[in-house]
C-alpha cells in the first residue's frame, strides 16, 4: 500500500514527526533506526507479511522493534490478522505493535479489536486523522516546530497526499448503529440493561466522537486538545450510567484555556451541552461577582459578535453557590435577576453553558456528527477563548528598610 511507504518515509526523514510517535508508544530513539515495508519471514511464517516494521540498533545489536499494521478507506483492523502478528511477534521478541486505519480509538493504548494480548507485548492503535493532526500541528508557528526547512516541505507534501481522498484517509463521519437504536429506544421509553449490545456500540461510537472533536478543534487552534482518557473500566462505567440516567459526557481539554469543556448529550432530552468553569473575584462580594462575568460576556460578544449572536439565545449561566445542593441556573438574557435569587449567597463559580436541542438529528448517525463538530467549534469561537478566570494577587511583603 502506498500510504504505509509515505507514512513510513515521513517517520523517517523528519525529525520532530517521530519523535512526537516514538515518545507515545514508548519506543527507544537512542542509536540508529531502520524502517521496512512488506516484512516476510519464511523461515517462521512462510505465509507471513508485516505491513510495516521499525527497528533500533545499537551498537549492531537489535534494541527494539516494532510491528505496523496498517488499513485505509474502509478496511477495519482484522482480529484474526492481529493474532497472527502476535504469535509471529512473540517468536521474534517483538516487543510492540502499531495498529493504523480510519478507526478512532479514546486513547492510543486501546484497539478497535478485542485480542488476548500476552503482558510482554504492548500494542496501539492510531487513527489516519490523528496522524495527519500531529504533522499540522508541527506545522504551526509554536514550540514544537519542525526545525528543518527541508523536513517541513517533506511533511506538507505527506500531508497534501494524505488529504487527497485518494490515499483512502477519511476523518470520523458516522456515530455507530447502536447510537441511532439506542436513541429510539429511550425516546419510546424502553427498559435498557447494561447487556444490551447496542448500548455498548452506542458508547464506543461516543469515544470516538469525542477523540474526532477533539483532533477538529486542534487542527483549529495548532495546538494538542485531549480527549477523556480511557482505561479498561471506563466502558464498563459509562454504560451502566448511560442506563441509569440516559446521559453520557466527555472532557476536552485545551492548554491555557479558562477550564477543561464539559460535553454532554441527553437522550431523554435530545439535547447537547457543552460548559467551561469560570473563577470570578473571590475578594469581593456577590453583586460584583456577577457584574464581573456579565462584562466578561460582553467582551465574547464584542470579539466575536457574528457567532455570538448565532449562539446567543442557547448560552445559560449557572451560578455555583458555595454550601448549595444545587446551582442557580438562568438564561445569559435574565443574567440581571441573579443577584436576587443569589440573596445571602456566595457565588465562588460560575458555568458557561451552551445547550442545543438536536431534535431528531439526535437519532441520526450522521446528522449527529455534523452538528456537534459545529457547535464545538461556534462554542469555543464565540465564549471559551474569550474567557478568563481571576486570580488572587500574590502575597506582598512588609516594607523592608
Amino acid at each position: 500500500m502506498a500510504l504505509t511507504s509515505i507514512f513510513l518515509s515521513s517517520v523517517r526523514i523528519v525529525k520532530e514527526f517521530r519523535d512526537t510517535l516514538f515518545k507515545e508508544i514508548k519506543f527507544s530513539r537512542s542509536g540508529k533506526t531502520y524502517f521496512f515495508t512488506e516484512v516476510s519471514i519464511p523461515e517462521i511464517d512462510k505465509n507471513s507479511r508485516i505491513d510495516g516494521m521499525i527497528i533500533t540498533v545499537v551498537k549492531d545489536v537489535i534494541k527494539g522493534a516494532v510491528f505496523l499494521e496498517m488499513k485505509n478507506k474502509n478496511n477495519g483492523i482484522d482480529k484474526n490478522q492481529i493474532e497472527k502478528y502476535i504469535e509471529l511477534a512473540k517468536k521474534l521478541r517483538v516487543d510492540k505493535l502499531v495498529t493504523v486505519s480510519n478507526e478512532f480509538v479514546a486513547d492510543s493504548s486501546l484497539s478497535p479489536v478485542a485480542v488476548r494480548l500476552p503482558k510482554s507485548i504492548s500494542m496501539y492503535h492510531f487513527s489516519w486523522t490523528y496522524l495527519m493532526t500531529i504533522g499540522q500541528l508541527l506545522l504551526f508557528d509554536n514550540e514544537e516546530n519542525i526545525t528543518n526547512e527541508d523536513q517541513e516541505e517533506v511533511m506538507k507534501e505527506v500531508l497534501h497526499y494524505m488529504e487527497n481522498p485518494v490515499s483512502g484517509v477519511s476523518g470520523y463521519t458516522s456515530m455507530k448503529p447502536g447510537w441511532k437504536e439506542l436513541a429510539e429506544n429511550v425516546s419510546a421509553q424502553k427498559p435498557l440493561k447494561n447487556s444490551d449490545i447496542y448500548i455498548e456500540d452506542a458508547v464506543l461510537s461516543w469515544y470516538e466522537e469525542e477523540k474526532d472533536m477533539a483532533l477538529y478543534l486542534s487542527r483549529s487552534l495548532g495546538v494538542l486538545v485531549k480527549s477523556t482518557s480511557k482505561n479498561k473500566d471506563s466502558l464498563k462505567k459509562d454504560i451502566a450510567q448511560l442506563v441509569k440516567h440516559n446521559y453520557i459526557s466527555g472532557i476536552l481539554s485545551v492548554k491555557n484555556s479558562v477550564s477543561d469543556i464539559k460535553v454532554f448529550s441527553d437522550f431523554e432530552r435530545r439535547s447537547v451541552s457543552m460548559s467551561v468553569k469560570v473563577i470570578p473575584p473571590l475578594d469581593k462580594g456577590t453583586k460584583a461577582r456577577i457584574t464581573w462575568i456579565s462584562k466578561q460576556l460582553q467582551n465574547c460578544k464584542k470579539q466575536s459578535e457574528s457567532i455570538f449572536n448565532k449562539i446567543e439565545s442557547d448560552i445559560w449561566v449557572e451560578a455555583d453557590i458555595k454550601f448549595g445542593k444545587s446551582h442557580i441556573k438562568i438564561k445569559l438574557s435574565e443574567l440581571d435577576t441573579l443577584a436576587d435569587l443569589s440573596i445571602g449567597k456566595e457565588i465562588q463559580a460560575f458555568h458557561i453553558v451552551l445547550i442545543s436541542s438536536f431534535g431528531a438529528n439526535f437519532a441520526s448517525v450522521k446528522k449527529f456528527v455534523e452538528r456537534i463538530e459545529r457547535m464545538i467549534i461556534e462554542y469555543y469561537a464565540g465564549i471559551v477563548q474569550h474567557m478568563i478566570n481571576w486570580n488572587r494577587n500574590a502575597p506582598k511583603l512588609e516594607s523592608i528598610d
